[in-house]
């Protein structure tokens, strides 16, 4: 079960961080991810990191400006997001992905555990 927390509403350039806390998560290597989606389109990859080992991905969209962290002894991960720019509005959800392979760590339907998802509003 997948909490994610942190969304809010705020100026281009400001930063926000959200979080995501991680219960019932057995041993193995997991993918945790951060997804996107905005009204009309489909949900987009952010970032995503891998449990053990901590390699991180993100997309080209937010390199540079997102960087994603896991804490995997206390089952959380974190994206903190800097230089926010409008584009960046966005329902934010976390998600899990057990035994992930790298090359399916951008690809939503490999995450089988969601967060609920948390509201991130960048005006202009």
């Amino acid at each position: 079960q997948l909490q994610a927390s942190g969304g809010g509403l705020v100026q281009a350039g400001d930063s926000l961080r959200l979080s995501c806390s991680a219960s019932g998560r057995t041993s193995g290597r997991y993918g945790m991810g951060w997804f996107r989606q905005s009204p009309g389109k489909e949900r987009e990859f952010v970032a995503a990191t891998i449990w053990p080992g901590g390699s991180k991905y993100y997309a080209d969209s937010v390199k540079g400006r997102f960087t994603i962290s896991g804490d995997n002894a206390k089952n959380t991960v974190a994206l903190q997001m800097n230089s926010l720019k409008p584009e960046d509005t966005a329902v934010y959800y976390c998600a899990a992905a057990p035994r992930v392979i790298v090359s399916s760590i951008r690809v939503p339907s490999a995450y089988s555990s969601w967060g609920q998802g948390t509201q991130v509003t960048v005006s202009s």
